[in-house]
């Protein structure tokens, strides 16, 4: 046996051992590693998680970015079938939002999942005044959060939304109104489960009183790993799952990104400070670390981006987007794939040598996000 298989062969032994720490199923402590030209189906091989009670794939789907978010156009038939290509290779969790074309998204969601709808979980959100025409302004009045579920219902062709996301807190309206509003959309069976987006701990807790959560969705990946001290010990102590959205860095972590990468307008991430030329080109010793680890790992750099969230803790399930089918046939392939405790730590020890720079945020988008 040569060294890398030994070392995966270690590598395995010891995740099956501590698959509590890891949340791995003794089911799948028997599943092979990954290698880069993948498995032809993983559906029988997928990891499931819980959000909460509710049960959802380990990788999700998020279907933000086939309507043109950073940038591009894209055909419907082909959205769909990445959406339906998801389903077959074992994704049951696919996230979507009114705000998202608007409306688009939930509607190719919704044509895409139904032939299989009783067989996924769909997220959606409300949040911002896309129903008044308004849909960068946070809008959560409890009329118009029954608007918006019920333009949401209708879209996705369905009669329920298994996990209904506040958008964005909206501080005009009290937390404890806007889950109380929910909460009986629920008792009349629109919605089965809830959760928050980019909400503080104290916002967390102020909604779980009234309503409890189920998910807490907010941006969370390699580089941008805040949530860890501002809301993980609050969510595992009440027992809330954690979906991160750009896990991959908005495509940074994969490597297709580099110092002369430059963006124009229509893509989101032309005014974001952690893609200005500068920062960059400063935050290129952290691709280098990804690849390292992946080659280590036997895998692809999205594939460890995954890798080392999906290990941290058995409660998160990451939906990273995509328009390409290749692409989600790449980052599925984390889905084999975990790193022991003392992997973790050494990964941390080298990461924490590196500066990175650049927030996370553009400053209006950061003064509607919960503090």
């Amino acid at each position: 046996m040569d060294r890398r298989n030994f070392l995966k062969t270690a590598s395995l032994a010891t995740v099956s051992a501590v698959g509590t720490w890891t949340g791995i199923s003794k089911a799948f402590a028997k599943v092979p590693f990954q290698l880069k030209n993948g498995y032809s189906n993983v559906s029988d091989r997928m990891e499931y998680r819980k959000l909460g009670q509710l049960d959802v794939s380990a990788i999700g789907l998020g279907c933000l970015p086939m309507v043109g978010y950073y940038g591009g156009r894209y055909d419907k038939r082909e959205m769909i079938a990445l959406i339906r290509r998801a389903y077959e290779k074992g994704v049951t969790f696919f996230d979507t939002a009114e705000v998202y074309g608007p409306y688009t998204s939930e509607e190719w969601v919704g044509e895409a999942l139904a032939p299989f709808r009783n067989q996924v979980k769909i997220g959606t959100k409300f949040g911002f005044g896309v129903e008044e025409g308004q849909p960068t302004a946070l809008n959560s009045r409890p009329d118009h959060i029954r608007r918006a579920v019920e333009g949401s219902l209708k879209r996705l062709r369905t009669d329920h939304i298994d996990l209904l996301y506040q958008h964005r807190v909206d501080p005009q309206v009290p937390m404890e109104e806007v889950a109380g509003t929910v909460k009986d959309l629920m008792k009349e069976g629109k919605v089965l489960y809830w959760g928050l987006s980019e909400a503080s701990a104290r916002s967390i807790r102020r909604a779980h009183t009234v309503c409890p959560l189920s998910a807490v969705q907010s941006e969370y990946a390699i580089w941008w790993r805040e949530p860890e001290t501002k809301i993980f010990p609050t969510l595992e102590e009440l027992g809330i799952g954690f979906v991160p959205y750009c896990p991959l860095g908005r495509a940074f972590l994969t490597g297709v990104i580099n110092e002369n990468s430059r963006f124009k307008q229509e893509d989101r991430r032309w005014n974001l400070p952690q893609f200005t030329p500068e920062a960059l080109k400063h935050n290129m010793p952290l691709v280098a670390l990804v690849r390292k680890w992946a080659a280590y790992k036997g895998v692809t750099p999205a594939q460890f981006a995954l890798v080392w969230m999906l290990s941290r803790k058995a409660w998160i399930a990451p939906i990273p987007g995509t328009t390409h089918p290749d692409h989600l046939d790449d980052f599925l392939g984390a889905a084999f794939v975990r790193l022991t405790p003392y992997e973790m730590e050494e990964f941390d020890r080298e990461y924490a040598k590196i500066d990175l720079m650049g927030h996370r945020a553009d400053p209006f988008t950061e003064s509607q996000i919960d503090k």
